[in-house]
């Protein structure tokens, strides 16, 4: 009975964890990496046409992520997950194709021109269909068996709709063990979803750390945040774009918008129309309004009395492009919710350059802006930006409404941990920054006495021995770049490319979850400024 630590080891994606036991292989998770590598991952030491079951925590692409990939080369077995979580990774896989398809075009294109060797995307859009047509549907709370002396359950982790922690069961050799994956752990107090459930009983925990250094900013209320700025953006005779992650954040928004409505808040605008301008949360939404069983007890109160939580007289969604157009060529005001989050990519940069340079109108961040986005050059206080080769001068005004984290903080995850009645065994730290896995494994091996260590990528641990196995990779990646050689120094102006290089990089990675249509054009402007380039 051995576990192997394969993904989000020392990292914060690409969650992945192999599990042998009673004759049987076992995969909890699958993601794609997001960002850069820290440590050389492992490669499944099977091939996937020999892994019998996959069990999965939630639809996030850094959990889910490579399920179609391990279909397209053999995986023929069920993946165990909520309903919830197999809606979500319907349009989520899909979506996740649709990209790596279009990449896969442009890298072909220059490939061709050079002689290289052609570029297959990891899966495509049959294989996304092929592998959420194996997904299991199961229920919170209910022992499922699975094999002879293995059996399931999903607890839930509220961190999204349909998210988990997974207790698994194993009987071998008549010992029986408990393990317990945490998944990932949302905070308290959000809306729509409802608070982690709590687990009392574990041999073997296996948790992540996402926040397991820090503790979340004191909770501010977004309604009395949203208020204010819609009343004088709306005053002014402006708009309020507002950049926002496809699911999730999303339906956030369209639920406290609905309550601001509802209770007529506003002094004189309530009747103001909000369009939500994006395919996949355009989709996201429906699921969302479809699973209204893993709902909080606030919202499903509202579903008992017949009120939709996310939907309200003059919401308006729009997927075609002629319908994206069309909102900024009616005067009227209004709210725009539209991807991506970080304004990266897809229709959300089309209302930039149509709203940024108004200074009756808001553009409302709510939610992370990372280095290098142009998000965050303009939270950052840009007074220029250039959107489609021309430049736009920011005279909107720029808000930024300090949302709530979908993750627990250091306090929510020892919460989570201190709920097992009696201490486990051993716990493994993953899904954490390099630093924060160690951090967090110290917090619990000082403060709660418990046996706690973060694995590096490829561990093998036996628990039936409770003892290391194999060690895990510990060395780090190093960039093999020019400016890292010390024989030959680099022009400034050089330096500069480089670090365009990355931040381009950081763009495509940002890139995940906008319109397929503003992606293809996206690919086709960096293949158009790569063929200018390339000598």
């Amino acid at each position: 009975m051995n576990l192997i630590f394969l993904g989000a080891a020392h990292e914060v994606t690409g969650s992945c964890t192999l599990l042998t036991a009673c004759g049987k292989n076992i995969l909890i998770d699958c993601g794609m990496e997001q960002g850069p590598d820290t440590y050389k991952n492992r490669d499944i030491p099977i091939s996937p046409a020999d892994i019998d079951c996959i069990f999965l925590t939630h639809a996030h692409i850094d959990h889910s992520g490579k399920l179609p990939y391990l279909t397209a080369n053999g995986y023929k077995g069920p993946i165990y997950a909520t309903a919830s979580t197999a809606k979500l990774c319907k349009i989520m896989l899909e979506d996740s194709a649709h990209i790596q398809q279009f990449e896969a075009q442009w890298r072909n294109r220059r490939a061709k021109r050079s002689g290289d060797k052609g570029y297959v995307p990891l899966y495509t859009v049959e294989d996304a269909q092929k592998c959420c047509s194996q997904f299991l549907r199961c229920e919170y709370g209910v022992d499922y068996h699975i094999f002879d002396g293995i059996s399931i359950s999903f607890t839930d982790a509220g961190h999204l709709l349909g998210s988990s922690s997974i207790t698994i069961n194993v009987t071998e050799n008549g010992e029986t063990e408990k393990i317990v994956f945490s998944g990932d752990i949302g905070n308290t107090d959000q809306p729509i979803i409802r608070d982690p459930q709590y687990l009392t009983d574990a041999t073997y925990v296996i948790t992540e750390s996402t926040y397991g250094d820090r503790s979340h900013s004191e909770r501010l209320d977004y309604i009395s945040q949203l208020v204010p700025i819609l009343d004088r953006t709306f005053a002014r005779g402006g708009n309020v774009v507002i950049p926002s992650f496809a699911v999730g954040r999303t339906q956030e928004l369209l639920y406290f918008i609905r309550q601001i409505k509802e209770e007529r808040m506003l002094k004189n605008y309530n009747d103001f129309p909000v369009y939500v301008d994006s395919p996949l949360a355009v989709e996201a939404t429906n699921v969302f309004c479809d699973s209204y069983s893993d709902f909080d007890d606030e919202a499903a109160s509202l579903i008992e009395n017949g009120i939709n939580p996310i939907a309200f007289p003059n919401l308006y969604v729009s997927v075609t492009s002629e319908e994206s157009k069309a909102i900024n060529s009616d005067p009227a005001p209004k709210v725009i919710i539209s991807a991506s989050g970080m304004c990266e990519a897809g229709r959300i940069r089309h209302h930039l350059k149509h709203n940024l340079w108004r200074p009756e109108c808001t553009i409302l961040f709510v939610g992370y802006q990372a280095a290098g986005t142009l998000g965050r050059a303009i939270t950052d206080g840009a007074t220029d930006v250039k959107l489609f080769d021309e430049k736009i001068h920011i005279s909107a005004e720029i808000e930024q409404l300090h949302g709530i984290s979908g993750h627990a903080d250091n306090e929510g995850l020892l919460k989570w941990i201190k709920s097992f009645k009696a201490p486990p065994k051993h716990v493994f730290v993953n899904h954490g920054e390099d630093e924060v896995c160690e951090i967090y494994a110290a917090r619990l091996r000082d403060e709660l006495g418990l046996p706690a260590s973060a694995p590096y990528n490829g561990e093998e641990y036996s628990l039936t021995e409770n003892k290391i196995l194999t060690q895990g990779n510990r060395e780090k990646i190093v960039k093999n770049t020019a400016s890292q050689n010390s024989s030959c120094r680099v022009s400034t102006v050089y330096e500069r490319l480089l670090s365009a290089q990355k931040r381009l990089e950081t763009v495509i990675a940002h890139n995940e979850g906008g319109a397929n249509k503003d992606l293809a054009k996206f690919a086709d402007q960096i293949i158009a400024l790569c063929d200018k380039w390339d000598r």
